[in-house]
């Protein structure tokens, strides 16, 4: 790529955006959430001439900025979250944005203020945002900064409801992997009803957590039906485990109540409706052949898996940028868990998942590689040029 300004850097922006305190504060009470960061974001876009939108609420905006095209072209989205997970048991500085060694430490720095700070510089580049020259492309930029990603995608929502494209790139990292798929979750509660008894008399009692036990036994025979099945070629076997399961009162008494979260890692084409079908269908077969089994299923929360079409021409323009930058195709992978993908393509919007290499995600040290956010950057340029010439 050609020489650029100073300004358009995107390992000193990287560091800039580490330093401001993004803390989702749904996940720590307290926390200085994302409008600092959202508002250093919304300047930085203002000032290079994108046309800039807020959304979301004070202590959790999502910022969109859009460099609008000549007409005539497709629209890509760019969307990377501004929140961290906390910063209380991080080794040293979580906010110094130290360089070392070719790698730039710091929360956030892998996960995912490096891929944010390549979606601005590489979408400041390609459109010519802010260079007097006007727009570049025929298709217009979506830069989609969103908060909440760490706990309930609500940024993600909010630009999703308010704008569409022809196309989207999400930056999680991924070590400059392409990401084509990852699972899907949903939460499930399952309370069993009993009868409370003197525990020198349970028969007089119906013991729910004697009937938990059966739960978690059908339960580990779910788990071996899922992974008889023939593995997703990129993402394996679904899952399912019990997370968490209280009951009793005390020592001597039958328990007259348990409950049981359930946690199933879902696979492309398995929808929250029919897992939650296969779960009542298997307590309904309890309830059938043991006395006095009772429960109710409540669905807490789910998300579908995502599955890119590896021939979607935003997936072909990413390959084709990747080989002028690393000289040879990327990789290809899935991820176990899930991301903002899945709700963009939800939305109808054609999306994969492309970020930096480091580690550290939610660790008590976190950094990405200098080289691959600089890598990166030149990746997204090419793709925003190709797909929105």
């Amino acid at each position: 790529m050609s020489e650029h300004p100073a300004d358009l850097d995107p390992i000193e922006l990287a560091r800039d955006l580490i330093r401001i305190d993004s803390v989702n504060s749904d996940l720590v009470a307290g926390a200085a959430g994302e409008t600092a960061i959202a508002g250093w974001c919304a300047d930085w876009l203002g000032a290079r001439g994108f046309e800039v939108h807020w959304l979301g609420t004070a202590q959790h905006p999502t910022v969109v900025g859009i460099a609008r095209g000549t007409g005539g072209g497709r629209s890509l989205m760019l969307n990377g979250h501004l929140d961290t997970v906390g910063v209380a048991s991080y080794d040293g500085d979580p906010f110094a944005a130290e360089v070392r060694d070719g790698r730039l430490f710091g929360r956030g720095a892998f996960d995912m203020k490096t891929g944010v700070a390549a979606i601005l510089v590489a979408a400041a580049r390609a459109s010519g945002a802010g260079s007097g020259a006007g727009a570049a492309l025929a298709g217009d930029v979506i830069v989609t900064l969103v908060a909440d990603e760490e706990f309930g995608s609500r940024g993600t929502e909010d630009a999703l409801a308010a704008f569409a494209a022809d196309a989207a790139i999400v930056t999680e990292p991924s070590e400059l992997n392409l990401v084509l798929a990852h699972r899907g979750f949903a939460w499930f509660e399952v309370e069993l009803s009993g009868l409370a008894a003197h525990g020198s008399m349970p028969h007089q009692g119906v013991d729910a957590i004697a009937h938990a036990g059966l739960v978690l036994r059908a339960i580990d025979e779910l788990r071996a039906r899922l992974e008889s099945r023939p593995p997703h070629p990129l993402l394996g076997h679904g899952a399912v485990r019990v997370s968490m399961i209280s009951g009793g009162t005390d020592a001597a008494t039958v328990a007259d109540s348990c409950t049981l979260t359930l946690e199933r890692r879902t696979l492309p084409g398995e929808t929250p409706d029919a897992v939650e079908a296969e779960l009542r269908a298997i307590l309904d077969g309890l309830a059938a052949g043991t006395p006095d089994f009772r429960y109710e299923l409540r669905r807490l929360v789910a998300r579908g898996a995502f599955e890119a079409d590896p021939d979607w021409p935003i997936v072909r323009a990413v390959i084709a940028s990747a080989k002028q930058v690393f000289g040879a195709p990327p990789a290809t992978r899935g991820e176990p868990f899930w991301t903002d993908a899945g709700l963009i393509l939800e939305a109808g919007i054609p999306c994969l998942l492309v970020g930096v290499d480091g580690g550290g995600a939610h660790a008590d040290t976190e950094w990405a590689t200098t080289a691959s956010v600089e890598q990166l950057t030149d990746l997204l340029e090419g793709t925003i040029r190709t797909f929105c010439a």
